[in-house]
């Protein structure tokens, strides 16, 4: 049996349900776009992030550990791209024909998790704590993927249908835009958190 199971789903809700920027993107996407044109990003976000352990975990681990440098250099670009992101959010204008698309795409949210810095952060963390080298490497691996696996698929839709709850209270485009502000100001503000 897996000694550290409550630790783990602990740690992973923790990782999964406070604010970062896939959490925040779902939201914005879930308000704007509803639950079934914003599965593209839930799915993008559950495969993502397990995938992410699964390369640091095959070895990238050790080449973060030689060479801390690559870490900063994920964590600017990742930057860069969530303020990239909270640009589009800001200047999302709301009209019929982006009701009907969504820009935020699977490969898109896939591909992020990858230069997301909470993410990045978190799959280190979870690689080198939750997962042992020996005999029961295997084991682990299955056990902490699957945790992550479940943890970002309900976290990532919780937030999502937070934003379809928060759509019923938009009776105006002045609320819609306000919404917009607030999810592209926290992405900001995000950011910032990662230098402080």
């Amino acid at each position: 049996m897996y000694p550290h199971l409550t630790t783990l789903m602990l740690f992973m809700f923790v990782a999964a349900f406070t604010p970062g920027p896939n959490n925040l993107l779902s939201s914005y996407s879930g308000f704007n776009f509803g639950i079934k044109k914003s599965l593209p990003l839930i799915c993008g976000v559950t495969f993502g992030f397990p995938i992410l352990i699964i390369i640091i975990n095959s070895g990238l681990i050790i080449v973060f550990k030689k060479f801390p440098i690559l870490q900063e250099i994920i964590k600017i670009i990742g930057s860069g791209f969530i303020l990239y992101f909270a640009y589009k959010i800001a200047l999302n204008k709301n009209n019929e024909e982006q009701k009907t698309k969504n820009p935020i795409k699977f490969f898109n949210m896939l591909f992020f998790q990858f230069i997301n810095p909470k993410a990045v952060l978190f799959a280190i963390i979870v690689v080198s704590t939750f997962i042992n080298t020996n005999e029961s490497f295997f084991r682990d691996t299955i056990i902490v993927l699957s945790v992550a696996l479940i943890f970002s698929f309900v976290s990532i839709l919780s937030w999502c249908l937070l934003g379809k709850f928060l759509r019923r209270f938009a009776t105006n485009k002045k609320f819609i835009k306000t919404f917009n502000y607030v999810m592209s100001f926290l992405l900001i503000v995000c950011i910032i958190m990662l230098y402080i």
